[in-house]
């Protein structure tokens, strides 16, 4: 079959476009697989890196397990380069304590310098930051059985728990007055849920005791609605009333702040400008 120059012409536009097009793609691919290739190598390494120091933190700081490590920041490697990392946080949840039973510790380590020699944080490793936010947390269930008050459950103050932006501090810890105490005080033989606001303090020469301050009982939405009668109210308050020696700050750092998140309390202490050795995480 005869065609015309320009059916030709257009058949062989056709196909140039087609090489174009299959070109295009082929770059496109190869581009799109060194970048995955990047990503994919700087979040190796940052595993790495994490896994090291999630090991190094847990022999100083002689826990039976891994504490959850995160290096934040993307890429990685360009700071483990500078040997300096924007932030760093470690969670270790469920930690042995001799008064509360159990604890958990949180730091968050801002703008760290790590030692020139290596990017990776060793169990020797000295770190300079510019701000460390440290926090010791006792859940509901620990805290209501020191307390002799197994149902125990902790809220923050109803003003702030309605408050959309939801705590005091960056970390989202409320006030340290006016919480929200509900449970059974069988030790005042009352065996009704009732609600109690508590107020939060520390106390002691090194400031790790947290002392508990009830204040009165507490009724209507939000609360176990139940009134106490006249003669029993003392006692309620007193079933309440508590101290917890020994909570001592991830880094020996001093409490700046106290009160609730969730269900939990929490002692909380910020500094500026300090040096951090792993061994210092846990301080009970």
């Amino acid at each position: 079959m005869l065609i015309s120059r320009a059916e030709q012409g257009e058949v062989e536009r056709v196909g140039q476009n087609g090489r174009v097009r299959r070109v295009v793609v082929g770059v496109i691919a190869a581009v799109t697989a060194v970048a995955v290739t990047a990503v994919g190598v700087d979040f190796g390494a940052a595993i790495y890196a994490e896994y090291r120091l999630a090991r190094a933190v847990r022999s100083e700081a002689k826990l039976n397990f891994d504490p959850w490590v995160g290096i934040i920041g993307f890429p990685f490697i360009s700071q483990a380069a500078d040997r300096h990392y924007s932030q760093i946080e470690i969670r270790a949840n469920g930690v042995d304590h001799p008064v509360a039973g159990k604890v958990s510790y949180e730091a968050t380590l801002y703008s760290i310098d790590v030692p020139k020699d290596s990017w990776l944080i060793d169990a020797e490793s000295a770190l300079p930051v510019a701000e460390v936010e440290s926090r010791i947390i006792i859940d509901s269930t620990h805290l209501g059985r020191f307390m002799g008050i197994p149902d125990l459950l902790v809220e923050a103050p109803a003003k702030e728990t309605n408050n959309a932006t939801g705590g005091t501090t960056e970390s989202g810890i409320s006030g340290s007055k006016g919480l929200v105490f509900t449970g059974t005080p069988k030790a005042a033989d009352f065996d009704e849920r009732v609600s109690i606001s508590v107020d939060l303090s520390v106390a002691g020469p090194d400031r790790t005791t947290l002392v508990f301050t009830p204040t009165g009982v507490l009724t209507g939405a939000g609360t176990a609605d139940q009134e106490v009668p006249e003669d029993k109210t003392a006692a309620v308050l007193a079933a309440f009333t508590s101290t917890m020696p020994g909570l001592k700050l991830p880094f020996g750092l001093a409490p700046t702040s106290e009160g609730a998140r969730g269900s939990d309390v929490i002692i909380e202490g910020i500094a500026e400008g300090v040096t951090v050795s792993l061994n210092e995480f846990t301080q009970s």
